[in-house]
Formats: C-alpha cells, sequence, structure tokens
C-alpha cells in the first residue's frame, strides 16, 4: 500500500532496538514516486548501523532503485525489473480541447512564471528552460546516488542513465546490483 520516510525510519528505531536483530532485509517493490520520498527513504538506511540487505520485487525502479542504492547489499530475481535511472514530468496542454468545448479560463499569477505547467496554454521556450534545469539538478543527483552505492564512475552510470529499465541480470552484469 506504499511506505513513507516517516514509517520507514520507525521500522528501522525498532530494529535497532532489538539486540536479537544482526540485519535487516528490506523488501523493494515499486515502480518509483516522489524524488523527495524517495530520498529521505535512501538517507535513511544509509544512516542505518547494521547491515541492510536490498531485495528487489517485481519492480525495483526510479525511484524504488534510488532506495535500493541505500543498502550494504542488493538482490534481485534475474528478472526483476530495475533501473529507470532517470527524471520525468509531464504537463498536459489542454487549451484546444477547452477552447472546442467552450470553457475559457482566467489565469491571475504574482509572477511571470506563477503557471509554468498549466494546462490551459503551451509552455514557453523559457519555461521550458527553467523546468529542464530542475529535471537536469535532481537527475544529476540520481547519478550521484548510484554512482556513490555502486561504487561506478559517474561517466558509466550516465552511459546507462536514460531512464531504460533492466532485467535484473542485466543490472548487475552493468554493476549496477
Amino acid at each position: 500500500t506504499g511506505i513513507t520516510p516517516e514509517r520507514v525510519r520507525s521500522l528501522l528505531d525498532q530494529a535497532d532496538a532489538d539486540p536479537a536483530i544482526k540485519a535487516v532485509v528490506v523488501r523493494v517493490n515499486s515502480p518509483g514516486g516522489s524524488v523527495v520520498a524517495s530520498d529521505e527513504i535512501y538517507n535513511a538506511l544509509r544512516a542505518y548501523e547494521k547491515p541492510l540487505v536490498i531485495s528487489m520485487g517485481d519492480t525495483a525502479a526510479s525511484g524504488g532503485f534510488y532506495i535500493a542504492c541505500g543498502g550494504d547489499y542488493m538482490m534481485a530475481h534475474p528478472d526483476t525489473l530495475t533501473g529507470s535511472i532517470g527524471v520525468i514530468s509531464q504537463f498536459f496542454n489542454a487549451e484546444e480541447l477547452l477552447e472546442k468545448v467552450g470553457v475559457d479560463a482566467v489565469v491571475i499569477t504574482t509572477g511571470e512564471f506563477k503557471d509554468i505547467g498549466s494546462l490551459y496554454r503551451d509552455m514557453t521556450d523559457e519555461e521550458k528552460e527553467i523546468w529542464r534545469s530542475i529535471l537536469d539538478q535532481v537527475y544529476e543527483d540520481f547519478v550521484t546516488v548510484v554512482a556513490e552505492a555502486r561504487d561506478l564512475p559517474r561517466e558509466d552510470v550516465r552511459e546507462v542513465a536514460d531512464g531504460r529499465v533492466f532485467t535484473g541480470r542485466q543490472a548487475l552484469e552493468m554493476g549496477l546490483l
């Protein structure tokens, strides 16, 4: 049903308090999600002091792979879908459809860029560049996490960080597991 950074920290605290627990296995089965939540969970896992094993389920892609990088060890089924190292934002432009059905929108903002991504109009080139710079920054952070977690040169990670998914077998061959 989903997990939150707060729940992960709580579960890790419980495991940490039990001296009988010598290591923790975290099952990741996620196609991804929020960048911030993925990063917070990743950092909670990195800060954990007992050995931490990541077991990937059917899917550990995008934010799921980001989280998986927080473990000391990563394991996946040969057919697990993983990777998807990249960042995406989608914006809909319904301007023509709304005009066709007679819907008119009035948008009032306090700043020139407050309505970037509005579905009432197309983005300008300048707005696309602003959004591109945001995605580029988040992408570089993701590449850094993978490079550091897998002890790989950033250039090697960038070569495979084009958003595609890999099987567990392929990810192992590339050094991502």
